[in-house]
């Protein structure tokens, strides 16, 4: 680590990623059309692009993930979790995403004058037992100190690298009709419990973030030769979000059935209580698998051998209308469009 001259003060945060190339900014519409009118343009090496959350390079023999990513949280401190483990596991998710097997991270900081050394202290440490727990190295980093005020508190920075195995190959212009939408646990945890803290709201029973490493289950989908289409952790914008990237950049329609995707009975309480759509709530330990149907009991038992990922369940299809739009069906038979949001319904949550 470099300038490590420190004298910080409180937590807080901004927004989560703008991947550029062969990687993805989760969220809303506006941030779609960011990357894709401001950055690209100017930023993209001239590749082809596949949108996902990692980008795939050939070394040599092997194949390569990379992915990048800002963390803004604020609170820095959640149930369940804080910015350091969040910031291991939001990067070992985005590569697991592409297949890979997670190896490498970097870490950057950017902490604010006055920034507290024993809350920098206990980050730390958290992000080393994250990554112990995902199993990864943090090889490299960096540290910068800005005025006070001008970095609320404190900023992390990760990058990550890992190997994709010899046959996968994972993103959404490979999803087809007729594919079944698996999802891996309930949703909308992260972003309540998020929300609790920073609102000093009190449930009657406390809700914590599901921030977890998801490269198990992932890598148990490979081991048991499941053909994976395409994978998107729920993060920024939630279950709805990431499921309309996927039918934009693979032209599909996708349809859910609403019954089917599990929301704890205090989640779905607390979104009822503040107008929040739990669909559109971030998670950072839940994901979709995308696989075709003559898979979908594979990839269950394969799923649930692993305790981040034991509710796994079908949600949806894969359908070949409705390009680019993805439905919810009700118990009734009502349909609503999810749509992409034009920002974000929680900012600052990861």
């Amino acid at each position: 680590m470099s300038g490590a001259d420190v004298t910080p003060s409180c937590p807080a945060p901004v927004r989560r990623h703008a991947k550029v190339q062969l990687a993805h900014g989760g969220g809303g519409r506006l941030m779609r059309e960011l990357i894709e009118e401001l950055f690209l343009p100017r930023l993209a090496s001239g590749r082809p692009s596949r949108r996902h959350d990692s980008a795939v390079v050939e070394l040599g023999a092997e194949r390569i993930a990379f992915t990048t990513d800002s963390y803004v949280v604020h609170p820095i401190f959640f149930p369940g979790g804080d910015i350091g483990s969040l910031s291991v596991f939001g990067t070992v998710n985005d590569l697991a995403m592409a297949g890979a097997e997670p190896r490498f991270l970097s870490a950057g900081f950017i902490l604010e004058e006055g920034f507290p050394l024993d809350a920098l202290e206990r980050v730390a440490e958290s992000m080393r037992a994250a990554a112990d727990a995902a199993g990864v190295a943090l090889i490299t980093g960096d540290t910068k100190v800005v005025d006070r005020g001008k970095a609320d508190g404190l900023f992390v920075n990760t990058a990550g690298i890992g190997l994709v195995p010899a046959g996968v190959d994972i993103a959404p212009d490979r999803v087809r009709p007729g594919d079944a939408v698996i999802l891996s646990g309930d949703v909308g945890r992260h972003g309540i419990a998020i929300l609790s803290v920073r609102e000093g709201l009190e449930f009657a029973v406390p809700i914590e973030s599901d921030c977890a490493p998801l490269s198990a289950s992932v890598r148990a989908l490979v081991r048991d030769g499941v053909e994976l289409h395409c994978l998107r952790d729920l993060t920024r914008g939630g279950l709805a979000s990431a499921l309309n990237e996927i039918a934009l950049d693979g032209a599909v329609g996708i349809t859910i059935d609403e019954e089917l995707v599990p929301v704890l009975e205090p989640v779905a309480g607390a979104c009822e209580l503040l107008g929040l759509d739990p669909l559109y709530v971030a998670n950072e330990g839940r994901f979709v698998a995308i696989v075709p149907e003559s898979d979908v009991e594979r990839a269950l038992r394969a799923l649930r051998t692993e305790p981040v990922s034991q509710g796994a369940v079908i949600v949806g299809r894969v359908a070949d209308r409705e390009r680019g739009r993805v439905v919810a069906t009700n118990r009734i038979g009502g349909t609503r469009l999810l749509d992409l949001l034009s920002g974000e319904q929680l900012p600052r949550i990861c």
